[in-house]
């Protein structure tokens, strides 16, 4: 099934078509059509839609018979993101078992382990950022890649900051708060400036966020 929501949010005909083609794996338009009871051209049209947002990939195989090649369709590796993964519940579980079998520590050492695997991942990602607000652009983008919702602004009154309004991990901060000021570190040594993070709670003017504000010393 799909992650809660999205059902909601998009085209019933492309969720149908979605879920068809992870039952059945690469079909023609021919058999999706009539599998969704809906007109040839209408499931193409759907499938090019998915396609072209790289949800879906197209192949060719001659007919049988005397005609044009028939076109299938497949999932692509971006609807994985559209399934539910291993949740939250599975890593605070997993995280409680390593503290039960090698004690207090262990759980931070393990998030310790993780942040540091990031900063060798995004390392060379931002090594050819010649200004904090490229090097900023980009981190929020590789942010935005493990499942936050982040913003990137620069502006005279407030300078450079990162707004961040979901992270995945934000109920594992809760539970080891230490991990907070692992991942503050964490953007301190790939952005190369001093990194200050403040909680902004939820209001009436906008919903509740975390601001990484970036000391740039002058031009961003």
């Amino acid at each position: 099934m799909f992650l809660p929501g999205y059902k909601d949010l998009v085209k019933p005909q492309w969720v149908a078509t979605l879920e068809e083609l992870k039952l059945s794996g690469e079909l023609p338009v021919s058999e999706l059509s009539r599998r969704l009871q809906l007109s040839y051209m209408a499931v193409k049209q759907y499938c090019e839609a998915l396609k072209q947002l790289g949800y879906l990939e197209r192949s060719r195989a001659p007919r049988r018979e005397v005609g044009r090649p028939e076109v299938f369709y497949r999932l692509a590796p971006k609807a994985d993101l559209l399934f539910p993964q291993a949740g939250i519940g599975f890593t605070q579980a997993l995280l409680d078992n390593v503290k039960a079998l090698f004690g207090e520590s262990a759980p931070e050492r393990l998030i310790f382990e993780y942040f540091q695997h990031l900063q060798d991942r995004w390392t060379p990602r931002l090594a050819k950022a010649k200004t904090h607000l490229e090097k900023a652009t980009l981190l929020a983008g590789l942010r935005e890649q493990e499942g936050c919702f982040v913003r990137c602004k620069y502006d005279l009154e407030k300078g450079l900051r990162i707004e961040e309004y979901h992270h995945p991990l934000w109920p594992i901060f809760a539970k080891y708060p230490r991990a907070i000021g692992m991942e503050t570190r964490l953007l301190e040594a790939l952005l190369g400036s001093r990194v200050t993070r403040r909680e902004i709670h939820a209001g009436r003017h906008g919903p509740a966020r975390v601001d990484f504000e970036v000391a740039t010393l002058g031009s961003p």
